[in-house]
């Protein structure tokens, strides 16, 4: 019913800057949080940010300064600017949307399906 395609991940050398983009698409009535996540292998699943619907962000203290997450709502398209790139940055990044869907009214969380970000000379 509803799909979350992420883009942008890639190689980049430490100090670079990374944009990834996850649009949202299906049946969507609307979006609520949506969240940026990552997972390192054999790691827990780390929130990166977060924002609402109204706009309102929060943010991993260890990205604090350097990533700035955004959404377009009207694209239904969450974006996470990373700049200063470290090598410890270097993991799987996820999108997470709160969706109500239109054909059940009901919300629930989506997850894209990640995109690789490696930061490295």
């Amino acid at each position: 019913q509803v799909q979350l395609v992420e883009s942008g991940g890639g190689l980049v050398q430490p100090g670079g800057s990374l944009r990834l983009s996850c649009a949202a698409s299906g049946s969507i009535f609307t979006i609520n949080a949506m969240r940026w996540y990552r997972q390192a292998p054999g790691n827990q699943r780390e929130l990166v940010a977060v924002i609402t619907s109204g706009g309102s962000t929060n943010y991993a203290d260890s990205v604090k300064g350097r990533f700035t997450i955004s959404r377009d709502n009207a694209k239904n398209t969450v974006y996470l600017q990373m700049n200063s790139l470290k090598p410890e940055d270097t993991t799987v990044y996820y999108c997470n949307a709160e969706v109500r869907s239109r054909a059940t009214m009901i919300a629930r969380q989506y997850w894209g399906q990640g995109t690789q970000v490696t930061v490295s000379s």
